[in-house]
C-alpha cells in the first residue's frame, strides 16, 4: 500500500465585513479596492477566471469506489452471507450506485485459495473459503457491484494463481467481476520483504527485479488465468507506467492500467520532510493537485493504448506497515484534502479512484462495531467529503476549469451534471482565516442553493456536518439524521453570489438551469 463560464472572486476575511455592510462597492471595477486594514495596507479582491467549456470526459459511473484488503471485507460486511452488515451496505449505497470495488492491497499476495495437494505458499497468511467468495458475492448482488480482485504474483505459481481465479469467479460470479489485478505493488517486492521466515527477511524478488521480468511473468499469467480482463501494474511509484504499452503486448487483456497513490509517507519521522504526515503538509498543494498531475501523461499514455486508468489504492499516507497517522489521517484536514484531491483525479482524466481502507488504520472512513446482534459505525470526516464529491460529481458529469489567479487558501472546483445542474465546491485550507468567493454563475439559473461541510476545526475528529447533518457518535441505520439545512442564495445586480468560507470548511453552491423543471426550493434531505 506501501467549463462553462463563470467568475470566481476570492476576497479576505476583512473584506467580509466590508461587503456585509455595503456590497454596492464591489461592482465598481474587475479589481476592487474595497478596504484598508488596521495598518493601512489595501485589501483587494482577487479575480480568478472560469473556462468556459467542460473539459475531459464525463465522469463514469463507479468513478469513486473503495479498497479493501481480503480480511477486511468480513470484517466490514460480516461473515454471513444471508445477513450482512446492513449499515456498511447504507453507508457504500450512500456514495454511488453500482460501485467499483477493488479486494486487494498486501493482502493480494498473502491470500490464496487452498488446492488439494499443494503446499501452501510460505509468504501466504490468508486462506479463502467458499463462506468468504459467498460473502464478496451477497455484498456485489445487494450493491449492483463490479470487482477488481488481487491475484497472488509474488508465490511465482501461475498454477496455484489460476486456481485462486476460477474459484474466485465460480463462488462471485463472472458478472459481478470487473478484472483480475495479478500482484499488489510488484515494483517494490525487492524493497519490501514479503515475510520473515525462520532464517530472516525473506523477498518476493530479488533486489534486480525490474520491468522487463515484471512484464515477463504477467504473459505466463495472463496465459494460465481465465479470460476475463486483466488489471495491473498496481505500481507503489510511477516509473513502471512508462512500460505500459509493453504490457499491453505482453497481456492483451489488460483493460485497466492501475497505480497507488497516498500524499504522505505513513512511517516519515522527519517534520522537515514535505513526505511527513503533518496536516500543514496534507493540505498542501503537492499533496492533492501535485498528486494527480504527475498521473497526467500515464493516463494519457493508458488512454491512446485504450486502456481505463484507475488509482484503485488512494488514501492520505502510508508506508511500510504504518497506515496513515493518528491525529492527521483521521481528521477533518483529511476530508478537506479528500475532496480537492478526487477533483484533481478528475481534472487529471483519471477514470475512476478507490479509497483503500482496512481495521485499525488511521485512515478508515468507517469504524465498526457489533453488539448484542446490533452493527454500530462511527462515521470519520474522511466520509463526509466522499459525500459531498458524489453530490458534486455524479456519473456523467464533467469537469469546468477554474483559472484562479490568487489565492493559497481557498480551492474552486466546478462540475456540470448530464442535465445542467453546476456545482461549485470552494475549499479554504487556511487553519486561521476565513474567506468570501463571488461566484458567477455561466448563465441564469433558476435558483442557487449553498450547503456547507463543516467541523469546529481542521483538527477535529467528530462533530462534522453536512448541510447541517451528521452521523453522530455512532449511528446504527448509516443514514444522516437531523434538519437538512440549505441557503437559498440571491446574486446581487451584476449576477454574482456572495459565498462566506470560514477557516477549515468547505461549501458548495447548486446552480439549477432556469429551463429545468425541477421545481424551486432546496434540495431535500433523502439517502446519500
Amino acid at each position: 500500500m506501501r467549463w462553462r463560464s463563470a467568475h470566481i472572486i476570492v476576497l479576505s476575511t476583512l473584506t467580509l465585513f466590508i461587503l456585509g455592510a455595503a456590497p454596492w462597492v464591489v461592482g465598481a471595477a474587475t479589481r476592487y479596492d474595497v478596504s484598508r486594514s488596521s495598518a493601512g495596507d489595501r485589501v483587494v479582491a482577487l479575480d480568478a477566471v472560469v473556462g468556459a467549456a467542460p473539459a475531459g470526459r464525463p465522469l463514469p459511473a463507479g468513478f469513486l469506489g473503495l479498497s479493501f484488503e481480503y480480511g477486511a471485507l468480513q470484517a466490514y460486511a460480516g461473515g454471513d452471507p444471508a445477513s450482512l452488515n446492513r449499515v456498511f451496505v447504507r453507508l457504500l449505497r450512500n456514495l454511488t450506485h453500482a460501485p467499483v470495488l477493488r479486494i486487494g492491497g498486501d493482502s493480494t499476495d498473502e491470500a490464496w485459495w487452498p488446492v488439494p495437494g499443494a503446499p501452501r505458499p510460505a509468504g501466504v497468511r490468508y486462506a479463502l473459503t467458499p463462506r468468504w467468495a459467498a460473502t464478496a458475492r451477497a455484498l456485489a448482488t445487494l450493491l449492483d457491484a463490479r470487482l477488481i480482485l488481487g491475484i497472488n504474483l509474488a508465490a511465482g505459481r501461475p498454477g496455484l494463481a489460476a486456481a485462486e481465479a476460477r474459484a474466485l469467479l465460480r463462488g462471485i460470479g463472472s458478472r459481478h467481476v470487473l478484472a483480475l489485478e495479478p500482484g499488489n505493488e510488484p515494483d517494490v517486492y525487492g524493497v519490501f520483504p514479503w515475510y520473515t521466515g525462520r532464517h530472516g527477511l525473506v523477498f518476493a524478488r530479488d533486489a534486480a527485479y525490474g520491468l522487463n521480468a515484471y512484464v515477463r511473468q504477467i504473459a505466463r499469467w495472463s496465459a494460465a488465468l481465465p479470460r476475463i480482463a486483466l488489471a495491473g501494474p498496481a505500481t507503489a511509484q510511477l516509473p513502471w507506467m512508462a512500460g505500459l504499452p509493453a504490457l499491453v503486448r505482453a497481456a492483451p487483456r489488460l483493460r485497466i492500467a492501475t497505480v497507488h497513490r497516498y500524499a504522505l509517507e505513513g512511517c516519515q519521522t522527519d517534520p522537515d520532510s514535505p513526505a511527513y504526515p503533518s496536516i500543514a503538509n496534507l493540505l498542501s498543494d503537492r499533496s492533492a493537485s501535485g498528486l494527480a498531475t504527475a498521473l497526467a501523461p500515464y493516463v494519457a499514455a493508458a488512454h491512446a493504448d485504450g486502456l481505463e486508468f484507475r488509482v484503485d489504492e488512494l488514501n492520505s499516507a502510508a508506508l511500510a506497515g504504518c497506515l496513515g497517522r493518528p491525529g492527521v489521517s483521521d481528521t477533518f484536514a483529511s476530508a478537506l484534502w479528500m475532496l480537492d484531491t478526487l477533483f484533481a483525479m478528475a481534472r487529471a482524466g483519471v477514470d475512476g479512484v478507490n479509497i483503500h481502507t482496512l481495521p485499525e488504520a488511521s485512515y478508515e472512513p468507517f469504524v465498526f462495531r457489533r453488539i448484542r446482534g446490533r452493527w454500530l459505525a462511527t462515521v470519520r470526516p474522511d466520509y463526509y467529503s466522499l459525500l459531498m464529491f458524489s453530490e458534486a460529481a455524479p456519473p456523467g458529469a464533467r469537469m469546468l476549469g477554474v483559472d484562479e489567479t490568487a489565492s493559497t487558501d481557498v480551492r474552486s472546483r466546478a462540475t456540470v451534471t448530464h442535465d445542467g445542474e453546476i456545482h461549485v465546491v470552494m475549499i479554504n485550507d487556511s487553519l486561521t482565516s476565513g474567506h468570501v468567493v463571488l461566484v458567477r454563475p455561466p448563465s441564469r439559473a433558476r435558483e442557487a442553493v449553498l450547503e456547507r461541510l463543516r467541523a469546529p476545526s481542521a483538527a477535529a475528529t467528530d462533530d462534522i456536518t453536512l448541510a447541517g447533518q451528521t452521523f453522530g457518535n455512532e449511528t446504527g441505520t448509516g443514514t444522516l439524521k437531523g434538519k437538512f439545512k440549505t441557503v437559498r442564495v440571491a446574486p446581487d445586480r451584476r449576477g454574482r453570489y456572495l459565498i462566506r468560507l470560514p477557516a477549515s470548511s468547505a461549501a458548495m453552491l447548486t446552480f439549477v438551469p432556469a429551463a429545468s423543471s425541477r421545481p424551486p426550493g432546496p434540495r431535500t434531505a433523502g439517502p446519500r
